[in-house]
């Protein structure tokens, strides 16, 4: 069972001020000012593979929500270069070959960018830790920091709506609760993108985040 918000909540501002005083590049101080009021950023990356402690990020997504809109027009759109080569197997699943990502930004200046774009935002997304355990590794090897946002899971947001319209004797920890990201926008009426690119799961996590923030 997730904690209270109000503990969340001070667990996240411990966290950020002991990161906050750690932080050794006066460039990054930003990060930690106070984020904009209403303002959210989506992010999803494609990578590799799924271990977060070999594979590599080869593309990022990210989009700015402000209240209930989303501005593409201010998106983050990144291939990354990899050091390692692409299997076979991940590029069935992004499609995105050896030549596409070797024409990608190094992995430091996609992490610049991507700080750069995102400030002290709150970040939204499916699966988010899996995006951020990527990242954090990343940015520790390249800039010596993590992220220190608020990250808000999407699917914990769906699980917690789908578990307030439960009857009564439904309501317990295990509740069966579909979380697939196409069940997710199937269920709350969203149109849907071509999935396993990392600006269209950006997209679609702000659309669905903005719903359920709704409701």
């Amino acid at each position: 069972m997730n904690p209270p918000a109000w503990i969340s909540g001070r667990l996240h501002a411990w966290r950020r001020d002991r990161q906050r005083r750690r932080l050794a590049d006066p460039e990054f101080a930003f990060l930690f000012e106070d984020p904009p009021p209403d303002e959210w950023v989506a992010l999803d990356c494609e990578t590799t593979g799924l271990d977060t402690r070999s594979d590599e990020i080869i593309a990022i997504g990210a989009v700015r929500i402000v209240g209930r809109r989303i501005l593409t027009s201010e998106r983050l759109e990144l291939l990354v270069r990899p050091e390692k080569g692409v299997s076979a197997e991940s590029i069935r699943v992004h499609r995105l070959r050896v030549q596409d990502v070797q024409a990608g930004v190094p992995a430091e200046q996609a992490m610049r960018r991507l700080l750069h774009f995102i400030g002290p935002r709150p970040l939204v997304g499916y699966y988010l830790e899996f995006d951020v355990a990527m990242i954090n590794r990343t940015l520790k090897t390249t800039l010596g920091l993590t992220l220190p946002q608020q990250k808000i899971e999407l699917s914990r947001l769906y699980y917690d709506h789908k578990f307030r319209q439960l009857p009564p004797y439904q309501q317990h920890d295990n509740a069966d609760i579909d979380l697939r990201f196409a069940t997710i926008m199937q269920d709350l009426g969203l149109p849907t993108r071509d999935a396993h690119d990392a600006l269209n799961d950006a997209v679609m996590a702000a659309l669905a985040f903005i719903k359920l923030r709704g409701n």
